[in-house]
Formats: structure tokens, sequence, C-alpha cells
């Protein structure tokens, strides 16, 4: 449960900060990395830290521990690992470049609309 709620935090905060297309990829049994990976992006660098910087408060703010943020200087593709939960914040211009969704495409989407409305 306290992954759901970690994944929930996480992705709460990013929306909080008007993250664009937040997709959550269910990567449990595709990947030894982790069990999610949110991935959202940003219109400029400014809004990217401030998306990554909300998600490592929120999430600490409930007792998570953040392991490890790489990226924010440059604001480019920010990753904040969460452990079970990894998440990519993208510059606009860099999420279509990289396009991780198409790279982890048999990942199914997680409906998770429904729960952040709660």
């Amino acid at each position: 449960m306290s992954e759901r709620k970690l994944l929930l935090t996480a992705v709460k905060a990013a929306d909080d900060k008007r993250a664009e297309d937040i997709v959550v990829l269910n990567m449990k049994g595709l990947s030894l990395i982790a069990d999610y990976f949110i991935i959202c992006h940003g219109n400029s660098d400014k809004q990217v830290q401030a998306i990554a910087r909300e998600m490592k408060e929120k999430v600490e703010e409930n007792g998570f521990e953040v392991k490890r943020m790489e990226g924010f200087d440059e604001a480019k593709w920010v990753l904040v690992d969460l452990g079970d939960v990894v998440a990519h914040v993208f510059h606009r211009d860099d999420r279509l470049y990289y396009n991780l969704e198409r790279l982890w495409g048999d990942a199914p989407i997680e409906n998770i609309q429904s729960e952040l409305e709660q």
C-alpha cells in the first residue's frame, strides 16, 4: 500500500505544478529498476525544476526517501529516483526526442486519475 501512496504523492505533486501529459507505466516484470515509471514534461527549464522540486518535497513530507535526483541543474531530463517509483520529468522537446513511452511500449499504462481525485 505504501508503494501506491508514494506513486500517488509523486503524481499529485507533478500535477500541482501543472506537469503536462502525465503517464504512469507499470514496470512490474519488465524492469529491475522500478515498479512504476512516471513520465511527464514541463514547457520551460523553470517549470521542469519546479515539478521535480515539488515531487521531492511532497514525497519527503509523506515520510518517503528520495534516493537520488539527477539532471536538475540542466532541467532537460530530471530523473527522480524514489526507489520503487522513478519519475522522469522532461522538458517538452526532450520528451519527444527520447520517447520513453515508445521505448517501454509493452508496459501497461496505469489509470490513476480516479485515485487522484479522492
